[in-house]
């Protein structure tokens, strides 16, 4: 097995401590966060071989990132130093019915300003056996989007499997006038594995799809099928949120030839749902490089998603006792 590649921006997260509010207090709890880093801090956690390229200003906010995914056992070889700045956002906890906020400050970021010329894809895919992208990249701006589509490009030429995780981020697409349609669409014709639900899949074809639950997941994963040869399979979560502290989970994967479905995980008492989603597209990856077949793969993935919830910042940190530990049940302390 070789390396998984994902390619992306890290960034730093500031959150108020507890559920205050924004500058309630004027302290900041900080994490070492984006969808990318997270999900490569989650696969190597379980001991998987990854890498992230991305680029960090020389400063002591780039150089702590850097540290911080090392130190999470991830290579960082890939990793360019240039640029200005570290791109920020701020999370509001939400609680009861007020919900969770984010704000983004991340304009004008290292990654942002990276033009596409400055990726060597031939050196950069070396000894990789998965590209995994998501649509935040290209959300950034036209040099961001320029670069995922030459990173998709390049790693199907060389017969390098991409997934996509679509990642959806309306505030990023609105600052600049991009045509979020036919980019994702170009990324999506070069994976074979895509994470995203029926919304994902109307936004890339331009389309509504009737019918609830299942049925309508199936349709949509049909018609993305019908439209991306290459793809060959969708995986996505359902989430029901009844109040912040609790939300009903869960996971499912659509392949060519049919579909799986698990039952729902219910989460209560929630510390943080901030990186759900990329714990849930790391369980599923690492469910696959170890052989596993789609259901064990939904069943991952949404073991590690829930586990995720029960721990601030965004990226998963468990080990794969902590996993085996949640899938045999059992909530007393482990002594």
């Amino acid at each position: 097995m070789g390396q998984l590649l994902a390619f992306g921006e890290i960034m730093l997260r500031l959150s108020p401590p507890g559920r205050e509010l924004l500058m309630q207090t004027p302290r900041f709890d900080t994490w070492v966060a984006g969808a990318e880093a997270n999900l490569v801090t989650a696969l190597a956690r379980l001991g998987h071989d990854v890498a992230l390229a991305t680029r960090v200003p020389d400063n002591d906010l780039g150089l702590a990132a850097v540290a911080t995914l090392r130190g999470h056992g991830v290579d960082v070889g890939r990793i360019a130093i240039g640029g200005n700045r570290l791109g920020l956002y701020f999370v509001t906890s939400g609680a009861g019915l007020r919900a969770t906020e984010v704000i983004y400050d991340r304009a004008g970021s290292a990654f942002a300003e990276a033009p596409a010329a400055a990726w060597d894809w031939g050196r950069l895919l070396a000894g990789v056996d998965r590209l995994h992208l998501s649509g935040i990249t290209p959300a950034l701006g036209p040099g961001p989007a320029r670069s995922a589509i030459a990173a998709a490009g390049a790693a199907r030429a060389r017969g390098i499997p991409v997934s996509f995780d679509g990642n959806w981020r309306g505030k990023l697409w609105e600052r600049w006038d991009g045509d979020p349609r036919a980019v994702l669409a170009e990324l999506v014709s070069h994976a074979d594995l895509m994470f995203g639900n029926h919304r994902d899949v109307a936004l890339l074809l331009g389309r509504t799809f009737d019918g609830e639950g299942e049925a309508r997941r199936r349709a949509a994963a049909e018609a993305a099928f019908a439209a991306f040869p290459g793809l060959a399979m969708i995986a996505s979560t359902a989430r029901h949120v009844e109040h912040v502290d609790r939300h009903r989970l869960s996971a499912r994967i659509d392949t060519r030839g049919g579909q799986v479905q698990t039952d729902d995980v219910l989460l209560t008492g929630i510390v943080d749902r901030i990186g759900g989603g990329d714990a849930f597209a790391a369980g599923v990856l690492h469910a696959l490089r170890r052989g596993g077949d789609p259901a064990t793969a939904a069943r991952i993935g949404l073991a590690l998603a829930a586990l995720k919830h029960s721990l601030p910042g965004d990226a998963s940190l468990f080990r794969q006792a902590d996993l085996d530990a949640y899938l045999e049940g059992g909530l007393d302390v482990r002594r």
